[in-house]
């Protein structure tokens, strides 16, 4: 009896000891889970306030560019600083049409997505682009070519996002061109965990490990010009579409820019 009592002491002991040790880790949970709800919410209202400072700031700059203008063409041309004045003039005017880039870029990039899905044949899509974009190609001596999937691959996609994506990605590889041109190839497919696929493959300049490690982040970006917003919309329309973006590159030789997204949304 002593045994016994001594046994169910011990179980009940345990089992207690038990319980605490799962009630301590769902309070733990939970008290993480509330801290993301926080920080989301602090980053919800951010996004906002940013979103409407922007906004405030394009409305005065508005002014600012039509003022540039006007005074460019209120400069007498015979006035002996006529090309000094509309030198400067011009340089504050290409400023602020960089700093409206930004804000427009920034306002894409945190601006709330809606999509629109419906059922959108990807060569097709593709084809429209290369025929949107084969100009600006030939013009930097770079070729467009569109590789068809032997079979139509339809998804359930946002057309006009996710257009913009690929074609964010379209001048991305043509700014990564050497002065002697390239070449530039679109690609559809379904890799085998199902998703559609799209890839942009350049035989441009490439990049390194690090570059390619961080290339997706806002405002990271290799080039000189550029907001270095162009590929993290491009991330975030493809991520809304409940897909995933990667890039593999090898310096001097070119990268790949994939796409993946759902077939059926």
């Amino acid at each position: 009896m002593v045994g016994l009592g001594w046994g169910l002491l011990i179980g009940w002991l345990s089992s207690g000891v038990v319980f605490g040790s799962a009630g301590w880790l769902l309070y733990r949970r939970y008290e993480r889970l509330q801290i993301r709800t926080r920080e989301a919410e602090r980053l919800a209202e951010l996004g906002t306030l940013t979103g409407g400072l922007a906004h405030e700031i394009k409305n005065p700059l508005s002014t600012v560019q039509l003022n540039l203008q006007l005074l460019s063409e209120d400069i007498p041309q015979d006035d002996d600083a006529f090309s000094r004045l509309t030198s400067r003039l011009r340089t504050v005017q290409k400023e602020t049409s960089r700093l409206r880039d930004i804000l427009d870029d920034f306002l894409r990039y945190a601006g709330r997505m809606e999509l629109q899905k419906k059922p959108v044949e990807l060569n097709g899509m593709l084809e429209e682009l290369v025929d949107f974009f084969t100009m600006q190609a030939q013009m930097q001596r770079v070729q467009l070519r569109l590789k068809r999937s032997e079979q139509p691959i339809t998804a359930q996609i946002d057309e006009r996002l996710l257009k913009q994506a690929v074609l964010n990605l379209l001048i991305n590889a043509l700014q990564a061109m050497p002065e002697h041109g390239g070449e530039i190839i679109l690609t559809a497919g379904v890799d085998e965990t199902g998703f559609a696929t799209i890839d942009v493959i350049d035989t441009g300049i490439g990049m390194d490990e690090q570059a390619a490690s961080r290339i997706f982040d806002a405002y990271y970006s290799t080039k000189r010009s550029g907001t270095g917003l162009g590929l993290a919309i491009c991330r975030r329309i493809v991520r809304e579409h409940g897909g995933d973006i990667s890039v593999s590159s090898t310096p001097g030789k070119g990268s790949d820019f994939k796409i993946r997204v759902p077939m059926n949304g």
